[in-house]
């Protein structure tokens, strides 16, 4: 019986082993996808304790939390900091078998170097061990990154953001490359006359424009595209529900916006023509600046209202949808393929029922020009566990092309998130490690290592220019 979490963990056959330990764990990060704050990395920020580098803001242990029975004052209210880590580590025994026990125990091995299982015996041990290391110069945000090996992070921004922490972290030269990626789902809301209108005043002053049409809504995303461009940007990220793809024409996309903006009620209808014409502009834009475009596909958000209203948006009540993806996806690949202003493009799918869909519609527009320029994203939020990580994979390696994956992301707002690239690695180890011991591929450990290396991090560094 192997002991938890040792130098294999993971890792089923020696073959195995020797793929992660001689070629994949000592490469760097690229994490080309996160929701670090800026601000914080530009301030170098530190941490005050365990709490509030750990807990805070993560809604997967919040999820846990609440489902083991822990009132909110202890998750997101206004218990000691101390005491909300007490519940947690009450609650962590009790989660074996679900992603949270091995990250958690991999974060305090990473980055506190404890050993020790997190429960209501050892909590404040560790609670006053790991707080009072992050009193101490090494456990700035910049040092964890450092100690981390990561060489490249991607944060998520708003096309309004006017980027000064950016600015401020490029001319700062720490050894890790931070760059912005644009974020422009708020444009989107046109079904909301409230926050249509709100936003897109922010959005116009930002660009100096005054948005009173969709001429003016373009002109004022060329403008916002343009600077985050000249500060590095290569990549796009959205986040929906379903791709949007409806016949449109410029001129009926700007009556309905205009029709927002007023505050008329804009049908489900409208609201995709003017969705698809937006959409539409922004990835031929994309194309234009040599950028990357990024669709996470499938999250059904808030569902709990009376808890929406409590606590705000993107505190824990979402979950997996199930809309229909492919029609919508070939209409707007294809549109955009038709006039070769199609950009390099990330598909990811919460619902793991579409792995199929994504991974067999990537390889209907590739088309040589860049090698894996239609790519299926890894395994993500629900899905960046084992086994989605596998399934994932293993759809990829049957219906597509597995060794030009760029690979592993956090998709994280934790500074301790950076251990779920070497959950990766692990993982996609021991899939090559076993099918070689198997004899379903032919034991060549150094070919084999190649592409493992190429997936953890060459493929990623060659496809974004980094």
């Amino acid at each position: 019986m192997k002991p938890f979490l040792n130098e294999h963990f993971l890792l089923q056959t020696t073959t195995a082993e020797r793929l992660y330990h001689d070629y994949a764990k000592d490469l760097p990060i690229i994490d080309y996808h996160c929701h670090l704050p800026p601000d914080q990395i530009a301030n170098d920020h530190q941490f005050e304790n365990l709490t509030k580098i750990w807990l805070d803001g993560d809604h997967y242990k919040w999820r846990a939390m609440r489902t083991l029975g822990v009132d909110e004052k202890y998750i997101t209210g206004s218990a000691p900091d101390n005491e909300k880590f007490q519940k947690w580590a009450e609650c962590v025994p009790y989660t074996m078998r679900n992603p949270l026990y091995h990250w958690t125990h991999l974060e305090l091995q990473r980055y506190f170097d404890i050993g020790d299982l997190l429960s209501s015996q050892t909590a404040d041990p560790i609670y006053e061990q790991a707080s009072n290391m992050l009193q101490q110069p090494e456990f700035k945000v910049r040092s964890i990154l450092r100690k981390m090996n990561v060489a490249v992070v991607c944060t998520t921004d708003d096309p309004a953001d006017d980027l000064r922490y950016h600015d401020q972290i490029k001319a700062d030269n720490f050894g890790v490359t931070v760059l912005p990626a644009f974020r422009p789902d708020k444009i989107l809301a046109i079904q909301d006359a409230t926050r249509i209108t709100t936003y897109l005043k922010k959005l116009g002053h930002a660009a100096d424009v005054s948005i009173k049409d969709l001429d003016d809504l373009f002109s004022a995303l060329e403008k916002r595209l343009n600077y985050f461009n000249e500060r590095g940007c290569k990549l796009s990220d959205h986040g929906l529900e379903h791709i949007h793809a409806a016949k449109f024409s410029r001129k009926k996309a700007n009556n309905i916006l205009k029709r927002g903006l007023k505050g008329d009620k804009i049908d489900f209808a409208d609201a995709e023509i003017y969705r698809s014409a937006v959409l539409n502009f922004l990835s031929k834009k994309y194309h234009e600046l040599g950028w990357t475009q990024q669709f996470h596909l499938g999250a059904l958000r808030n569902n709990n209202l009376r808890m929406e209203n409590k606590l705000g948006p993107d505190t824990g009540f979402d979950s997996i949808g199930d809309w229909q993806q492919a029609s919508n996806l070939s209409r707007f690949l294809n549109r955009l393929d038709e006039s070769d202003q199609l950009a390099k493009t990330i598909l990811y799918n919460l619902n793991p029922n579409d792995n199929p869909v994504l991974a067999t519609m990537i390889g209907n527009f590739n088309d040589g020009s860049i090698r894996g320029k239609m790519q299926f994203g890894s395994g993500w939020w629900y899905l960046d566990q084992k086994l989605g990580m596998e399934e994932q994979m293993n759809t990829l390696s049957n219906m597509g092309i597995l060794s030009c994956f760029i690979g592993m992301l956090t998709d994280s707002r934790s500074f301790l998130s950076f251990p779920r690239h070497e959950y990766f690695r692990r993982i996609l180890c021991n899939l090559f490690g076993n099918d070689i011991e198997n004899g379903e591929l032919p034991n060549d450990v150094e070919w084999a290592g190649k592409i493992v290396r190429d997936i953890c991090y060459f493929n990623a560094k060659e496809y974004f220019g980094f």
